[in-house]
């Protein structure tokens, strides 16, 4: 007895197709295109969710090296100083506060800023 496909070729294009919705011209119509469209749009997405990470944390980074230097430190001095005074947290938040709640940041960076001088 043969082996029909059509049923399971039909489910692989059409899932295709699918993702391949909002492309422009034949990178949505044509299945050549739609499979090669397809694959490099997941290759770059794979990619980008770690891109995505590195980026934000140079953002948080950025950030609290801008917050820490009105008092008289820079980045990684700061940082050194936190670990000296066991303040445990994290880039993401240390960038909020910098950014949200300054008067609180403030309050850290001059508890790092006494654990640095002595």
């Amino acid at each position: 007895m043969r082996v029909k496909r059509a049923v399971h070729a039909r489910k692989r294009k059409n899932s295709l197709f699918k993702a391949a919705k909002g492309y422009r011209g034949g990178r949505s119509r044509l299945l050549r295109t739609v499979k090669d469209a397809v694959d490099r749009s997941r290759e770059y997405s794979y990619r980008d969710r770690k891109v995505k990470k590195r980026d934000f944390r140079r953002l948080w980074i950025v950030r609290i090296n801008a917050a820490v230097r009105e008092h008289g430190m820079n980045y990684s001095q700061f940082i050194c100083a936190l670990k000296a005074a066991d303040i445990a947290m994290d880039r993401k938040t240390l960038a909020y506060l910098a950014m949200e709640e300054p008067t609180l940041f403030a309050q850290v960076a001059e508890e790092a800023k006494t654990k640095l001088a002595a």
